[in-house]
């Protein structure tokens, strides 16, 4: 390949689009997601299509060696794309706590993507860190935080939770763990403590963090999957006696499988009597505190030190979007602050910026306060606190239907999680023997995966105690009630077949096995 100054002046870059060709195909492909959105309320949940069916419909290509003409690669692609994929957009799907995307997230997308500023640095993202700054301003307002929060978007719940691990790590550890490690002189083996039904982040954290998953204290919870606090306080006392350095509790707003939320103020006592950080995973159930009946254990994340949500869960943004909040303005860049010397983005004339390069682990970051921001501004607060609201309530009346159909049997309801299971109506009665309790658990494990490829709904599954259950989360404003009130309809038709097809004969009546 031979390279001129001509070339080289009048440069044609194959990654390249005319503004008017790209015009012509992002007015093609805004059609065609408009014409997805508008079916969207009658398409099946997910593909139907096993894995190797899907590799089939994909086909394999080689790497292209020559570019080609992008428009019907981008329309065929779409068109496989929306066909087969899982859509939690659905009003039916109700199967993880992955909300449905707000249209005016799916355009901040695209405007942010435009001019791809780097929110790692202010020099770097100037407008873009000042609409960060104020999302972040607006969540912690949103949630009633008082004094001066502040925090960084990154990626999820995940992330979120472990960025404020590390802050909690930095600030309590009693010596400088950041320049000398966990193996400095003065070092002692830190624990955290949490409930049994915390997100596996935990482990995550504790294991990249240097801690070991063995320093994780998993704490009882009580008939309604809450710590236990008199176990908490037996723990911590434990530790302490054997020398060891517990530095942080953390609870959860709204547990992964049931909704959960554990008694915020009491852990917030706790972890005042014993200098500990108090650090809520509110990923999921965080926004709700916003409503005016919130319960006073949910209003007990005001008291965190640091607080995990992620509005690409509850307040419907596309995804990614985490985010951490901290009431200790310092405590980020304490964790994650360092300036070497080819980072030069302080020249702004004594005027003060933030870098967010230096509030988490993240360097190269992308726009992703600009979905939450322009969302804000399109719903308003008191529409959050009604979508909010209404998925809570479809949750309760999805719980309280449960009870018209004999076959099925309530589990629990909290936020907007309900859970259930099928039972048939002959085993009942003996559904706590071991070997009637295995079929069952196996029966719903069946159903979870029958009702996903009939297309017709989506759900997962929870455990309480020792029973496998159905579990569904809304948090969909496309959803309605018609919606869930079909989904036990559906549960009890497939439950009916599965167990007609599967149930041994050992359970089957005894006129069924003459």
């Amino acid at each position: 390949m031979t390279t001129t100054t001509d070339s080289l002046n009048n440069r044609t870059a194959p990654s390249n689009l005319a503004p008017e060709e790209f015009r012509v195909i992002g007015h093609s492909l805004v059609d065609s997601i408009a014409d997805f959105l508008r079916g969207l309320p009658a398409a099946p949940t997910a593909t139907s299509l096993l894995p190797d069916s899907l590799r089939s419909v994909l086909g394999q290509r080689a790497m292209p060696e020559d570019g080609t003409d992008i428009a019907p690669v981008i329309q065929e692609f779409s068109e496989k794309f929306f066909q087969h994929s899982t859509h939690n957009g659905s009003p039916r799907f109700f199967g993880y706590i992955t909300s449905s995307a707000a249209p005016v997230g799916m355009l901040a997308d695209l405007l942010a993507a435009a001019v791809n500023p780097n929110c790692g640095a202010w020099a770097l993202s100037p407008i873009a860190t000042e609409i960060e700054n104020e999302t972040i301003r607006w969540l912690s307002k949103f949630m009633g935080l008082s004094g001066e929060w502040d925090g960084v978007l990154v990626s999820g719940g995940n992330m979120a939770n472990m960025v404020g691990f590390s802050a909690a790590r930095t600030a309590k550890a009693g010596w400088n763990l950041r320049e000398n490690g966990l193996t400095a002189d003065d070092a002692k083996r830190l624990v955290v403590y949490t409930s049994k039904e915390t997100h596996t982040w935990v482990n995550k954290a504790a294991d990249l963090g240097g801690l070991g998953t063995s320093a994780v204290r998993w704490i009882p919870t009580d008939d309604q999957l809450r710590m236990r606090m008199d176990l908490l306080e037996k723990s911590i006392a434990a530790d302490l006696a054997a020398g060891l350095a517990p530095f942080m509790v953390i609870g959860t707003a709204g547990t992964v499988g049931t909704g959960a939320i554990d008694p915020l103020p009491a852990i917030a006592k706790i972890c005042k009597k014993y200098d500990l950080w108090f650090h809520v995973d509110g990923a999921y159930g965080a926004p709700a505190v916003a409503l005016d009946d919130a319960t006073d254990d949910l209003k007990g994340l005001r008291l965190a030190d640091s607080i995990a949500i992620d509005p690409h869960k509850w307040l419907y943004s596309p995804l990614e979007a985490g985010c951490i909040l901290t009431r200790h303005p310092s405590a980020l860049r304490d964790a994650f602050g360092f300036k070497p010397h080819y980072y030069q983005f302080d020249d702004n004339e004594g005027q003060e910026v933030k870098n967010y390069f230096e509030y988490g682990p993240q360097n190269s970051r992308g726009f992703r306060a600009l979905k939450i921001w322009l969302a804000f501004q399109q719903a308003g607060a008191s529409g959050y606190r009604t979508m909010i609201g209404d998925d809570i309530a479809l949750a309760h009346r999805l719980y309280e239907t449960i009870d018209d159909y004999e076959t099925l049997e309530r589990g629990t309801v909290s936020l907007s999680i309900t859970t259930f299971r099928y039972v048939p109506l002959d085993l009942r009665a003996s559904a706590a023997d071991p070997a009637v309790l295995e079929y069952i658990n196996g029966l719903n494990e069946r159903i979870v995966t029958a009702v996903r490829l009939s297309g017709e709904a989506f759900v997962s599954n929870a455990f309480i105690g020792e029973r496998f259950m159905l579990r569904a989360c809304i948090v969909n404003f496309r959803t309605a009630l018609n919606d869930v009130e079909t989904l036990p309809c559906l549960v009890t038709r497939i439950g009916d077949e599965l167990d007609a097809k599967n149930r041994p004969s050992k359970l089957r009546p005894s006129n069924a096995r003459e």
